[in-house]
């Protein structure tokens, strides 16, 4: 089983960059199931029921986000109807949506998703660990290929965090930081894992930002109204293959394209 994973995609410029390219990507590659991280989609900030639709259409099988998923108050209504789009599971209980989702294709193998959260240098939240473990252990009753989406910002956690799941999963992928790492692996009982897939997006930015609002902000302490940056859009992610058998991991290889968009186009 062959997984495409797309790191973060910020705004416009991150969904025309699917929109145009994710065909020839899932053409050179032949992914089994495609996953992204979109809880930047809307303006770089959040996600819309519209938006979402727009990337499965493009090809996407399972959307996960992370902390931004409740900048856009209408997330709430949708989150709670949408099975495939993911938000994390160690939000506290009643929190709207579904964290987890299992994907198949025409028969053929089932590939298990699970969004969650960090807690360093982040907003404190339930237990990413033993909240997570608790779910793994439900889903391997189902498949042994599971992917977890971990959200957070401490390359240490989201590292703690694979070792912890080692031979438990297939792969522990790290998102939020928008600066992809090249630390990708395979631990010793047959795990993948990165510590951040990077932004899908404009890489002549502050992750993403218009540098000068970033920079704004940064020196004057005050809040500014961010949008998002324009040049040298990337798609960056990472490619997991995964025996299905065992659920093990055989490779992981990092994917770090450049790309023209057509920003002016009303699709994105």
């Amino acid at each position: 089983m062959r997984v495409l994973f797309i790191g973060d995609i910020f705004g416009k410029p991150g969904r025309m960059a699917l929109y145009e390219y994710l065909t020839a990507l899932k053409e050179d590659y032949s992914p089994d199931f495609t996953v992204a991280n979109a809880e930047n989609i809307a303006g770089g900030f959040g996600i819309t029921d519209n938006l979402c639709k727009k990337i499965f259409k493009y090809g996407v099988d399972v959307i996960t986000t992370g902390n931004h998923v409740w900048d856009r108050p209408e997330a709430d209504e949708f989150l709670q109807r949408e099975r495939l789009i993911l938000r994390p599971i160690n939000f506290p209980e009643g929190t709207p949506g579904f964290s987890s989702a299992i994907v198949e294709k025409s028969g053929g193998p089932k590939l298990a998703v699970i969004n969650a959260q960090g807690r360093i240098f982040m907003r404190a939240i339930d237990d990413p660990f033993r909240t997570v473990l608790a779910e793994v252990e439900r889903l391997r009753e189902i498949t042994p290929n599971i992917l977890i989406d971990f959200h957070a910002e401490a390359t240490s956690e989201k590292m703690a965090m694979a070792y912890f799941l080692d031979g438990k999963v297939s792969a522990v992928l790290g998102t939020h930081t928008h600066v992809q790492t090249a630390d990708e692996r395979i631990l010793e009982h047959g795990t993948a894992a990165i510590t951040d897939a990077g932004m899908t997006g404009p890489h002549d930015s502050i992750i993403g930002v218009k540098s000068e609002l970033a920079l704004k902000f940064a020196m004057s302490g005050r809040n500014v109204r961010f949008s998002p940056a324009e040049g040298n859009v990337r798609i960056q992610g990472c490619i997991v293959d995964i025996e299905e058998a065992t659920g093990k991991a055989q490779s992981i290889e990092r994917i770090d394209i450049s790309v023209e968009t057509n920003l002016s186009s009303g699709e994105g």
